[in-house]
């Protein structure tokens, strides 16, 4: 999916507030504390509660085998000016049908407009980079911000169900998005800051 350009761990892109790497070892620590706060990981589908730290250190090799092979591009984030300090992570990764966003930012960071700033650079990334052409992501019912950061960012909404998450227990209604490249070149043409203004 991703080209020989995104497969070294010195790839990372650089927006106005943000840096966003390859995860490290490293990061372990600032993964089990923000992802493992329950605010975080119950807006999420996959992140359990409690974070075991060996599921933490999994998650890492496990996005490292996948950034090096291109089957996706998964991403620490940290502010430009601390880059050692993880503070979320965003990906693109294969889903069931086909490459799909995902995303979490600790709560120290929430209502600054960092994940928009994230999302919208590794969005950039996959049809850039990539040459994709849909991306799909979801986003909880219970969480009204990822919706509006979804549409904000050019997807659309597609439909609602029920989806089955080990780490939740039970089914998980989310809402569905996607954003073809032909939305996306269309609004790259106006510019980056107003692209998809509410």
């Amino acid at each position: 999916m991703f080209p020989d350009l995104t497969r070294d761990d010195v790839f990372r892109i650089e927006t106005r507030r943000l840096w966003l790497r390859w995860p490290t070892a490293k990061d372990a620590e600032a993964v089990l504390r923000l992802a493992g706060d329950l605010a975080v990981a119950e807006m999420t589908a996959r992140i359990p509660h409690p974070l075991p730290r060996a599921e933490v250190d999994a998650f890492l090799l496990q996005a490292r085998r996948g950034n090096a092979a291109g089957t996706g591009l998964t991403l620490a984030l940290a502010r430009r000016s601390a880059p050692a300090d993880l503070i979320g992570i965003v990906a693109v990764s294969g889903g069931a049908d086909g490459p799909e966003l995902g995303y979490w930012l600790g709560r120290p960071h929430w209502g600054a407009g960092l994940m928009g700033e994230a999302v919208a650079a590794i969005r950039d990334a996959y049809f850039a980079y990539a040459g994709g052409d849909v991306l799909r992501a979801s986003a909880r019912l219970d969480n009204p911000a990822s919706r509006r950061l979804l549409e904000r960012s050019g997807f659309v909404r597609t439909a609602t169900e029920a989806r089955s998450f080990l780490t939740r227990g039970d089914d998980v209604t989310v809402d569905l998005f996607r954003l073809e490249r032909a939305r996306w070149l269309g609004a790259s043409a106006i510019g980056p800051e107003t692209a998809f203004a509410a």
